[in-house]
């Protein structure tokens, strides 16, 4: 699919778009449907269209493997910072009342640093799945 020029003009369109809808879904969800883990699956889904349409090489190349391996990590380790955070300013683990000046606030601001990790994280692994599964079907 490399050489067919339609399909690339096509991707070059779509992945802006589909990553717009992503960052719509993530920041939508603290007040509906959406969030986190969905905004994390639709922006892998970009990348590996992306990569369907480019060549894995490619790809990589844009989100390179280091950068997937450092976004899992990094998911995982804010969502654990604002668990510690809601300890640390007197409350129990994933307590977000106390991340803010009122109650409201703080449930406001956990939930969305919650959800930013967990997109991160999602996008982070599904991503490394299917780089893994990629590259072994190559290897074939």
């Amino acid at each position: 699919m490399k050489d067919d020029v339609v399909l690339r003009v096509v991707a070059k369109l779509l992945v802006p778009f589909i990553l717009l809808f992503a960052l719509y879904v993530q920041f939508h969800g603290d007040f509906g449907p959406g969030g986190g883990f969905q905004a994390g699956v639709i922006i892998a889904a970009a990348v590996i269209f992306y990569a369907i349409i480019f060549g894995l090489p490619t790809a990589r190349s844009v989100v390179p493997d280091w950068l997937v391996e450092a976004m899992v990590a990094a998911g995982v380790l804010l969502y654990l910072g604002v668990g510690l955070a809601g300890i640390l300013l007197g409350g129990n683990y994933l307590d977000y009342f106390v991340l803010g000046a009122t109650p409201v606030a703080g449930q406001h601001r956990g939930i969305f640093w919650v959800e930013a990790g967990v997109g991160i994280t999602v996008s982070g692994v599904m991503l490394k799945i299917f780089y893994m599964f990629a590259a072994r079907a190559r290897d074939k």
